[in-house]
């Protein structure tokens, strides 16, 4: 491909194809599932920018929010996003972006690459566990308990599988 345009779009709708292949194998504990969308959200944001990666995690969540079976279990609609896992997916859009904008701020250096994904991890967190809280009206701690502590062990795997991934695609993807 020549045109460095249509190869990130290419890369971009690869990327939100596997986001969407990530929440067909969900694993119910609680309201909200074990997925592996975030892991291919914050692996957009490390191959693909802020820029590209956002692009890409927007037609995802675009996808899931018209009614294609998307998000985890297979299911789409608005009804996921004023449900207990919108949060978490309406925070894929600025996690994406601030994971990007590190990688890009930062170079290609796993232990920034982590860094980044923490950063938005911590993001995907702010946003799922607070919509969590006023959705269901439980405590903080509670909420806490539900929404994050189940899934710190699942995306600590996730990003090191993540920053490996990235270490090894990097130079395919930048290739002219």
């Amino acid at each position: 491909m020549k045109s460095p345009q249509l190869r990130m779009t290419v890369y971009a709708s690869l990327l939100a194809a596997l986001t969407a292949v990530g929440a067909f194998f969900p694993i119910p504990i609680g309201p909200v599932p074990i997925i592996l969308q975030n892991m291919f959200v914050l692996l957009s944001g490390l191959l693909l920018g802020s820029r590209w990666g956002l692009a890409s995690v927007g037609v995802y969540v675009l996808a899931g929010v018209c009614g294609l079976p998307v998000f985890a279990g297979g299911l789409g609609g608005i009804s996921r996003i004023v449900g207990p896992t919108g949060g978490y997916i309406l925070g894929y859009l600025p996690a994406v972006f601030i994971t990007g904008l590190i990688a890009e701020k930062t170079g290609q250096r796993m232990i920034y690459d982590v860094i980044a994904m923490i950063c938005g991890c911590v993001i995907i967190y702010a946003c799922g566990v607070t919509w969590l809280k006023v959705l269901t009206g439980m405590t903080l701690a509670k909420t806490l308990a539900v929404g994050m502590y189940p899934f710190l062990i699942g995306d600590a795997l996730k990003i090191a599988a993540a920053a490996t991934i990235a270490k090894s695609l990097r130079p395919v993807i930048m290739r002219n």
